[in-house]
């Protein structure tokens, strides 16, 4: 029999394409109810850090959810009031900045991600944590590296995290004017190192950070590196 020709060779199956954005496929594959959590303000010299959870109604999720960074504040604040309508729970706490100075940052975002789990109103029996490390939580915990592009829950998560955030950085620079925090909500920014610089440390600055002890001793805290722009 002759050969076949390339032409008549079958065809191999299209693989596939990944679904773009975050989705639920994470979520089901684990026991529910799931819920995600993520953080906000780890990366400021000033004010708490923020954690929040959410366990989406499969049957209710708001479109557009997706990294709050990838978003406009506008669109974060119209999905926070979308999200906390249509979600079976939702839950928002914060560590404050004597609590990081004690615990350090990363122990601090635990202790909010706890207390922002603790307060669902329905138990979750898993916990998608944006992230690589594994916190204690009252329910089995999965991390999720890049979680935020992933999982919509993590993602809601991270929308209500970031406008909780916003909104108390706002209202602290009414009651510590002059630094700026409506502006960068506590970041490194060149600002907020001046105003840092002239005025000195407020009492929601992070006193055990470089940057505010650099300024402290009268120095620039720009030199203490790594500093980080508002996440958006």
């Amino acid at each position: 029999m002759a050969p076949r020709s390339a032409a008549a060779a079958p065809s191999a199956k299209a693989k596939p394409k990944p679904a773009l954005g975050p989705n639920l496929t994470l979520e089901g594959l684990c026991l529910g109810p799931v819920c995600g959590v993520d953080e906000a303000g780890r990366g400021p010299w000033a004010g708490p850090v923020c954690a929040a959870a959410v366990i989406l109604d499969p049957r209710r999720t708001p479109e557009g959810i997706d990294d709050s960074k990838k978003l406009t504040a506008r669109k974060r604040y119209a999905l926070e009031i979308e999200i906390k309508a249509s979600a079976l729970a939702w839950g928002v706490a914060f560590a404050s900045v004597e609590e990081i100075a004690e615990h350090n940052i990363l122990h601090a975002t635990g202790i909010a991600m706890r207390r922002a789990v603790e307060g669902l109103r329905v138990l979750p029996g898993t916990a998608l944590v944006d992230g690589n490390y594994a916190f204690v939580l009252p329910c089995t915990v999965k991390t999720v590296i890049g979680g935020d592009a992933l999982s919509l829950s993590i993602a809601a998560a991270s929308i209500l995290a970031k406008t909780a955030r916003d909104r108390l950085m706002a209202e602290l620079d009414e009651v510590y004017p002059g630094y700026g925090f409506s502006a960068h909500k506590g970041y490194g920014v060149r600002a907020h190192a001046e105003a840092l610089t002239t005025l000195g440390p407020s009492p929601v600055h992070r006193m055990t950070w470089a940057p505010v002890m650099l300024a402290l001793a009268g120095r620039d805290p720009m030199l203490a590196g790594g500093a980080l722009d508002n996440e958006g």
